[in-house]
């Protein structure tokens, strides 16, 4: 392939082999090696570019926009272009002009603030992109790389005018509410000023101050003695550390002076100045603080003392103090603001922290609580006790520990409402184990937290799990929050916003799966709550509350449009062909005992229970014959929250103050072929609703079975938690198992005894007695004859291990026997061998000759030893003092004498 270089064109054209040799007419292209040079430049500011506080402005933009997550998007932006599409048309050199690439550059701006509103985020960093790529074309055009008109903008359209929207918080809000409780610190006098920044920040709609504030225009004195109060937004409480509060302290301080033209000084210091407008700033500056970026480090935790956030405070002062002259205001405000910051941290630094003692005498706790052997700190996920259902815990997340007056340890903890605790659309869908966040920040004892659990982002939550945490913990999904006074769920956006501010920078490591999976939604556990005859124009119904302190007995469903933020429903999966109705059966001539459950969507078994109904011969009737026509017999089925690994039957709670005769019961699959009606037998089952109940024994109603045979009795067990919420005196008086659990059966005893003293147990019938006896005197046979055939087989085995291991020692003997005498054989035939190759023929005579030699030598060897042996015999006695005559003498010891 060669290449060749036209003459009007700074870019080579490839003469291409695919044709044959034919010539291939190409556009002319007007791009440089120096403009391509520039483009790719700018491509790479705008990807390494970041903000002051580590924002990438260009993140967003690096990936079209994926069409399954908005699939609006293309509908609204005609011509879709990110970063990416730029660098490959860069790469392919599909750019015939320098004014092309301008062009793409406003059309990824245009686009964004066509679809986005104002305050999204993607919005704001699109200004942040188009303030960034004006610059850098207008240092191109000062450079002469290209012509000033091209490094000018084009006008793309005309930016559509932005869509009403309901007067809500927005979602990222909330991140910013810790700076709402900083301005209302605000000095009176600073109150105008203090409006106008607030202004600056942009408008909050009237009905967004009433939330904050959990009252109305016209229900301002009831609001908090109303019932409604429970669901109002609120915020975790203040609990500051003594070099906390004095930090918060000396920021109070130097938002109060003013300076000779009546302003504010640190108004000049609230935020940096714009990177587009004056990036000399930045350049001159090299490390750029404000006070927005103090204040967010000091929500953060950032800061370890005092000195350590003067440190910064100092930076800013002299940055300041650098960049400006001498004469300016801003410099002058810089010293006096300088000095004032000191004046205040060594004014704080000596006070003693008991004058920083909290509300209510609250002693914060930072480092966390130590209980049950375990420290529980802020961010963590926890199971706290909910007095409405033992056995649906209250998942919540830790924003504060303190300790109170009288040594009590507290925690303030986020709610997180579980799908049926809402109120939501009857087409809404959750995955399963989901919850959604709350604006619900309450108290509660240290001893009220049950165990730990984990909550992940929706995003996450496909991918793995977090490293470390054990298997046997419950880990839930969360993709929105929930709004209590609109009964809205609102996607979140950023999951840090969500979390405490102690943690907001922190991630966890995560096991990950295999492979992306897919978590299939379900529809909302409170289905079957909707009316028959429910419409559109319905009110929206009412949660019912209980404790003071714990989330809804249960929420509500409705049947009103979809929101707009709402996504339709998922395709059911098509149901199965319809089963032909059962075989007619004889009628029972107890009927009250076998009723026929009635369910909600009465349309959708008409076929079946008008069949079940002739094979009964008579018509189907609700159990509970005193509630509405829309209640629902209790029936064991798939339930949504299971928090437990066995199945388990579920007792319902009748809520009988409900308006609208609510019973709760089992979550049904309306992915699941329309079930057949079963026969059920009306017993006595205790009332309450367990979602992780464990069960001995369970069986059910097979198609073709004797409807009127007797069903085997089951025995039913509360998990260990909700066994245990039961007082130690109101658990003896029922039967127990070993491990001390009430056992609950699903049909009361028959030939009952009489109690043995007043007020005991009631007992078990003295067939059940009998057939109790006799079944255990055939246990005990049989694990008898089994002892006695182990001990058999014990000895047998034994026996041979005993015989075994004879016969193989005896084996090993005659081994060694034998090598031992082969030893010896080839120990005499090598040195025979030897005799023969050093004396040849007379080998006999030499060998002769050697063992007489080796006799001689052995016997004069012997002789020398004998001898030596008789001299140290005789030493030795010479040396011995004998002691058995009858005195001693100087001369038997000392020859002088």
């Amino acid at each position: 392939m060669e290449l060749s270089q036209e003459p009007d064109s700074a870019t080579p054209i490839l003469e291409s082999t695919e044709t044959d040799g034919a010539q291939i007419k190409q556009e002319t292209s007007l791009v440089k090696d120096e403009q391509l040079r520039a483009m790719k430049a700018v491509i790479d500011m705008l990807y390494n570019h970041r903000e002051p506080d580590g924002h990438d402005p260009s993140k967003v933009f690096h990936r079209k926009v994926n069409k399954r997550v908005l699939p609006d998007y293309y509908d609204v932006i005609k011509e879709p272009i990110a970063l990416s599409t730029l660098k490959a048309k860069l790469n392919n050199r599909d750019y015939k002009s320098f004014a092309e690439f301008v062009r793409d550059c406003a059309l990824i701006v245009h686009n964004a603030q066509t679809y986005n509103r104002p305050e999204a985020q993607a919005y704001q960093d699109s200004l942040v992109i188009k303030a960034l790529v004006e610059s850098e074309f207008k240092k191109l055009a000062d450079q002469k790389i290209i012509e000033p008109e091209v490094a000018v903008l084009p006008d793309l359209g005309e930016i559509p005018p932005v869509d009403p929207q309901p007067l809500e918080v927005p979602e990222e809000e909330e991140e910013d509410e810790d700076d709402d409780d900083d301005d209302d610190e605000v000095d009176e006098s600073d109150e105008e000023e203090a409006g106008k920044k607030k202004r600056k920040r942009g408008p909050r709609p009237g009905a967004a101050l009433l939330k904050r504030e959990g009252t109305s225009k016209d229900d301002a004195g009831q609001k908090a003695n109303d019932l409604a109060s429970k669901k109002k937004r609120g915020r975790p409480p203040r609990v500051d550390t003594p070099m906390e509060a004095r930090i918060k302290a000396v920021l109070k301080g130097v938002r109060k002076p003013k300076n000779d033209l009546g302003q504010i000084m640190i108004h000049h210091f609230e935020r940096l100045p714009d990177k587009g407008t004056m990036p000399e700033y930045f350049s001159e500056i090299k490390d750029p603080i404000a006070i927005e970026l103090i204040k967010r480090k000091q929500k953060r935790k950032k800061y370890q003392s005092v000195d350590h956030f003067m440190r910064d405070m100092n930076t800013m002062f002299e940055n300041a103090k650098l960049y400006n002259t001498d004469e300016s205001q801003i410099y002058k405000d810089a010293v006096y603001l300088q000095n004032e910051a000191h004046r205040l941290a060594e004014q704080e630094k000596r006070k003693p922290d008991t004058e920083f003692v909290m509300e209510e005498g609250r002693l914060p706790l930072p480092d966390g609580i130590m209980h049950n052997g375990e420290l529980w700190k802020v961010g963590d996920w926890i199971h706290i006790q909910n007095a409405n259902d033992v056995t649906k815990p209250i998942v919540a997340q830790i924003y504060r520990t303190w300790q109170d007056t009288e040594g009590q340890k507290w925690v303030n903890a986020c709610w997180y409402y579980r799908p049926e605790q809402t109120i939501h659309h009857y087409e809404k869908h959750f995955y399963p184990n989901e919850v959604v966040k709350t604006g619900q920040y309450r108290d509660h004892h240290v001893d009220e937290i049950i165990d730990r659990c984990f909550v992940m982002f929706f995003t996450r939550y496909s991918r793995g799990r977090p490293r470390g945490f054990p298997a046997d913990k419950d880990v839930y999904v969360c993709e929105a929050r929930y709004n209590e006074e609109k009964h809205k769920l609102n996607k979140i956006k950023t999951w840090a916003s969500c979390l405490p501010d102690e943690v907001r920078d922190k991630d966890y490591e995560m096991d990950l799966f295999d492979g992306l999976r897919k978590e299939k939604k379900v529809p909302s556990p409170l289905l079957h709550m909707l009316k028959e005859d429910a419409k559109d124009t319905d009110e929206l119904p009412k949660p019912r509350w209980g404790a003071d302190n714990a989330p809804p007995v249960v929420g509500g469903i409705y049947k009103g449009p979809r929101d707009e933020n709402q996504s339709p429903p998922p395709e059911p999966t098509p149901s199965p062909p319809p089963q032909p109705p059962p075989p007619p059966v004889r009628q029972s001539s107890d009927m009250s005992n076998h009723q026929v459950p009635v369910y909600r969507k009465q349309t959708e078994l008409n076929a079946a229970m008008e069949a079940a109904g002739h094979a009964f011969g008579s018509t189907t009737t609700p159990v509970h014959a005193n509630h509405a026509q829309h209640s629902y017999t209790p029936q064991a089925v798939q339930q949504y929250h299971q928090h437990s690994v066995s199945p388990a039957p579920l007792h319902q709670h009748h809520y009988s103050q409900q308006a609208s005769s609510y019973t709760p019961q089992a979550q049904h699959n309306t992915f699941a072929p329309p079930p057949q009606p079963v026969r059920t037998d009306h017993h006595t089952a205790p009332q309450i609703r367990y979602s992780n109940q464990q069960t001995s024994s369970r069986t059910s109603a097979l198609p073709g079975t004797d409807v009127n045979a007797p069903r085997p009795s089951e025995v039913y067990m509360l998990s260990d938690s909700a066994n245990a919420s039961i007082p130690n005196d109101i658990r003896e008086q029922f039967h127990r198992n070993e491990n001390g659990q009430v056992l609950f059966f699903t049909s009361p005893p028959l030939d009952i005894l009489a109690p043995t003293k007043p007020g005991a147990a009631i007992g078990h019938s003295v067939k059940y007695m009998a057939d109790k006896l006799r079944r255990a005197e055939m246990v005990k046979e049989k694990r008898k004859r089994e002892e006695v055939t182990r001990l058999m087989a014990d000895a047998e085995s034994k026996r041979a291990k005993i015989q075994g291991e004879a016969a193989m020692a005896k084996d090993v003997h005659n081994l060694m026997d034998r090598g031992l005498m082969l030893l010896t054989t080839q120990m005499a035939d090598a040195t025979t061998q030897i005799y023969k190759d050093m004396y040849g023929d007379r080998w006999e005579e030499g060998r002769d000759m050697e063992l007489k030699k080796l006799e001689a030598l052995q016997a004069d060897q012997k002789r020398k030893n004998q001898e030596l042996e008789e001299f140290e015999r005789s030493v030795k006695e010479r040396e011995t003092i004998s002691l058995k005559r009858g005195g001693v003498f100087l001369d038997d010891i000392d020859p002088r004498y």
